[in-house]
């Protein structure tokens, strides 16, 4: 695998494009396919779910829901390190997430008006678990955990089956440790329509969480231009963006690069550095890591489809393209790490330093892997507890705060037309106005 350097400035247009858009940039040409499956599941229900996942996953299933024999089989089959890590990573992800929503104190606005928010949590969300070439039970603690701190009443997964017609057992275990049994064998866009309708086995849900490829990504858009449920965020092909000067380590840069590039074909792995040195080591570095990895096909599609190796005159032009680019994950290796964060304007999740390897944030750093990609960093934030939930307003009025704010409330009222709302206003001061005109 050879990967040229090249220099930032001279990328043509063509190759600027192609990895700016990254394997988002395609989701128009799908878009038929995910409306012709979210129509069938609508109108089919079930019966759409099983010819689905036949057709995609190359397994029939009778029952879509996991059943409690394929709970005990996956705990009884654990290895007990299995059982610790995802103990670990949830209890850090528990200590991190904890912090996101604080109790609000009543703010006086006025004299005797009061408004604070209290906050609610979303009843019933449904989480997508992807599968298909790996399996994922750190994305089950990473959409549970703050599921379950934010006070979500009901949580339903899907994530697909294997050619057994189960649901990955290390899912299985990871969800059941949490406590959540509703667990369905369903994948891709079909899954996504499953929980946004609501079908005979799957519970309509009212939000929709996690990552999944572009067809999972468009599903979740499409359900919601519909109106049917909110989503989290767009979390689909992951991405990984390195800035570092010639302090880096190419080889701690190069592996991080193939972790990113290792999920598949369609992530995206990109170094921009001040030091052509480094880029050409790590080039070396890309090649011979990678060379004896089972998942060697998918790291160089990955880095010869959507990655870059690129020299830049100044950490500003990193800095200006990494803005432009919005990673999933930024890696900042350089001098002053400091100044360079004080910078950034879109990213999901920054590592800082040759020590912050962007894995340990997949795990155990207790910070959140779903996070946005394919530049919807410039719109959106990484998954949160707050994400789970929504603050609510509430406004408490005196008759005292009332008059102080009826001058301001019926002028408005007046202007905008809207003679009912002066007069809600009015009413509360008629009758004792009255008894002041009679005495």
């Amino acid at each position: 695998m050879t990967i040229e350097v090249q220099l930032l400035a001279e990328l043509t247009l063509e190759n600027r494009k192609r990895v700016l858009q990254r394997a988002h940039g395609s989701f128009d040409e799908i878009l038929p396919a995910i409306t012709q499956i979210m129509d069938n599941v609508r109108d089919r229900g079930d019966d759409a779910l099983r010819e689905y996942t036949a057709r995609f996953d190359g397994v029939e299933i009778e029952n879509i829901l996991s059943s409690p024999s394929e709970f005990e089989e996956a705990r009884h089959t654990a290895p007990p390190a299995l059982i610790e890590a995802i103990e670990q990573a949830a209890r850090n992800v528990a200590v991190f997430h904890r912090t996101h929503v604080s109790k609000e104190n009543p703010v006086q606005v006025q004299e005797g008006v009061s408004a604070w928010r209290v906050w609610r949590a979303t009843e019933r969300v449904g989480i997508y678990v992807p599968g298909g070439k790996a399996s994922y039970p750190s994305s089950v603690i990473m959409n549970v955990v703050p599921a379950q701190l934010a006070g979500c009443w009901e949580i339903a997964i899907c994530s697909p089956p294997g050619q057994d017609g189960k649901v990955s057992p290390y899912v299985l275990l990871a969800a059941d440790m949490l406590g959540v049994r509703q667990v369905y064998k369903l994948g891709g866009a079909q899954a996504i329509a499953a929980m946004a309708y609501g079908t005979e086995s799957v519970p309509q849900a009212y939000k929709l969480f996690g990552a999944g490829n572009r067809y999972v990504t468009s599903a979740k858009l499409l359900a919601a231009s519909r109106g049917l449920v909110a989503i989290d965020l767009p979390a689909g092909p992951t991405e990984l963006l390195v800035i570092a000067d010639e302090t880096a380590n190419p080889r701690y840069v190069a592996a991080d690069m193939i972790a990113q590039a290792e999920h598949a074909a369609d992530s995206a792995s990109i170094l921009l550095t001040t030091s052509r040195k480094l880029a050409e080591e790590v080039a070396s570095q890309l090649d011979s890591q990678s060379r004896d990895l089972p998942t060697r096909e998918w790291i160089e599609g990955s880095l010869l489809t959507y990655g870059l190796l690129a020299v830049v005159s100044s950490i500003d032009e990193a800095i200006a393209f990494s803005n432009e680019y919005a990673p999933e994950h930024l890696s900042i290796v350089t001098s002053d790490n400091a100044a360079v964060l004080e910078r950034i304007t879109n990213a999901g999740s920054i590592f800082l330093g040759p020590f912050s390897a962007q894995p340990a944030g997949d795990y155990a750093t207790g910070t959140n892997h779903v996070l946005p990609t394919g530049g919807f960093g410039k719109m959106f934030g990484p998954l949160s507890l707050e994400s789970f939930g929504r603050k609510l307003q509430v406004q408490e009025v005196t008759r005292e705060g009332l008059s102080g704010l009826r001058q301001a409330a019926t002028t408005l009222a007046h202007y905008e037309g809207l003679p009912a709302h002066r007069a809600a206003i009015e009413a509360r001061f008629m009758e004792e106005e009255a008894m002041d005109g009679n005495t």
